[in-house]
């Protein structure tokens, strides 16, 4: 999904923008999604397409939304991170690029995997909404 930088802000909150956009970080236990546990389907802020799904969310204790896999492979790309002196595995939005979050290796079974993911570049939309 190809927009301009111009479109993207006039489509994001000025936060959605800053994380999707310029891969920022919400602040841990402050988003909406940390703790939710409504079921349903998390969907890319910036494009709809549809991510992570309850069923696959845990309680991490670190204040962000966890996932332990994305509702299918291609749904999400990943690309090495080297910001803040750190080396981690970003995760963006397989179609429109967006930030994401982190994944990390140590997340439950059976994937063993800790989809590490910003409130803010998600959409959430309850299991009762589907058609």
């Amino acid at each position: 999904m190809m927009k301009s930088d111009a479109e993207w802000r006039e489509s994001l909150t000025p936060e959605q923008y800053r994380v999707l956009r310029g891969k920022g970080t919400e602040p841990a236990f402050a988003g909406a999604y940390w703790d939710h546990s409504e079921e349903g389907t998390y969907l890319c802020a910036g494009c709809g397409l549809e991510l992570f799904a309850s069923a696959q969310k845990f309680d991490s204790g670190t204040g962000w939304p966890s996932f332990w896999r994305p509702v299918a492979p291609d749904r999400v790309g990943i690309e090495t991170d080297l910001s803040h002196g750190m080396r981690r595995t970003e995760v963006h939005c397989a179609r429109c690029g967006g930030h994401l979050g982190h994944v990390f290796n140590d997340g439950p079974e059976p994937t063993g995997l800790r989809y590490c993911i910003n409130s803010v570049s998600l959409r959430f939309e309850p299991a009762a909404a589907r058609p």
